[in-house]
């Protein structure tokens, strides 16, 4: 049964998503394309964590070890393409929104995933995807209306041939469609330029710390969002106010704090503001701060 209670206001919309990691990869010679790494994490894995707001994520392929947990579905037969790929995976949805991923995808990001899911919402579209930079459409980067995609699906599905080898447009034809302009997102690796591309983007200044700071969290299972900027902030002073390995000792200890309340981002933020100044009080000891008792010598215990 596909769930159609709608959203409540302000809070995102509930969705499935199906990730199709099942192609043959034939402009990288036949190479495992949802498992080659960039940044550390493979192709499929960070499409997952783009996704990882989803009640259930599909993965059409055969299955492998991933950083989140999935269930995964295969399409008949297999290497079938990807219409017949997509039918697979929505026999194991129930929402009624599906995102629709392939899972070679290096700069898709959940924020992107979320607007996609709010021009379908904000629209009567039956589906909304993304356009690339000369403005082509991405239908394997997209939000679809799940009865509707099992509607067209049935009827292509009643043809003499089946779904086995139908184009993608042949389903997305039928349906009206919503654009979304993301040259960034949209980006995905058919060949090793590609991938070579997306290698050394992540590296690029401005782009590096996040890219590290996503990477770990999905390789520690962390979900947490936290103000990344007041941690570096923190790691300057007491680096410079204590020692310069006081840094990463402290963000540390400030992680363990939070941790050992229970906390979410609340926490590390009451944690790195305590820790920070505490810093500042201590460089100003060592900078020659005044007394309490007015910056004398310390007078004589009294008694």
């Amino acid at each position: 049964m596909t769930d159609t209670a709608p959203a409540v206001p302000g809070t995102p919309t509930p969705y499935d998503a199906v990730v199709l990691a099942g192609g043959a990869a034939r402009r990288l010679g036949g190479a495992d394309k949802p498992g080659l790494r960039v940044g550390g994490r493979t192709l499929l894995d960070r499409v997952l964590a783009a996704c990882a707001g989803a009640r259930t994520t599909v993965v059409v392929a055969a299955p492998r070890p991933t950083a989140r947990p999935v269930r995964w579905a295969r399409e008949e037969p297999s290497g079938g393409g990807p219409v017949a790929a997509l039918e697979a995976g929505l026999r194991l949805t129930a929402a009624a929104h599906t995102v629709v991923l392939s899972a070679d995808l290096p700069f898709l990001r959940e924020g992107t995933v979320q607007r996609l899911l709010t021009a379908l919402q904000d629209t009567d579209a039956d589906g909304a995807l993304l356009t690339d930079a000369g403005g082509r459409e991405q239908p394997l980067v997209a939000a679809y209306r799940t009865a509707t995609l099992r509607r067209e699906l049935t009827a292509l599905a009643a043809a003499p041939d089946g779904l086995c080898g139908l184009p993608l447009r042949r389903l997305t034809a039928a349906l009206r469609l919503t654009r979304v302009p993301d040259t960034q997102a949209s980006f995905d690796c058919d060949t090793w330029d590609d991938i070579a591309h997306a290698r050394a983007r992540i590296r690029e200044h401005g782009h590096v710390l996040d890219e590290w700071i996503s990477a770990v969290k999905d390789e520690l299972g962390i979900d947490l969002d936290v103000d990344t900027g007041a941690l570096l902030d923190l790691a300057r002073d007491a680096a410079h106010g204590v020692a310069r390995p006081a840094a990463p000792l402290t963000t540390f200890l400030v992680g363990y704090a939070a941790a050992q309340g229970r906390g979410g981002p609340e926490a590390v933020a009451e944690a790195a503001r305590k820790a920070a100044a505490l810093a500042l009080r201590w460089a100003e000891e060592s900078d020659g701060g005044k007394e309490e008792n007015g910056g004398g010598p310390s007078a004589p215990d009294a008694g």
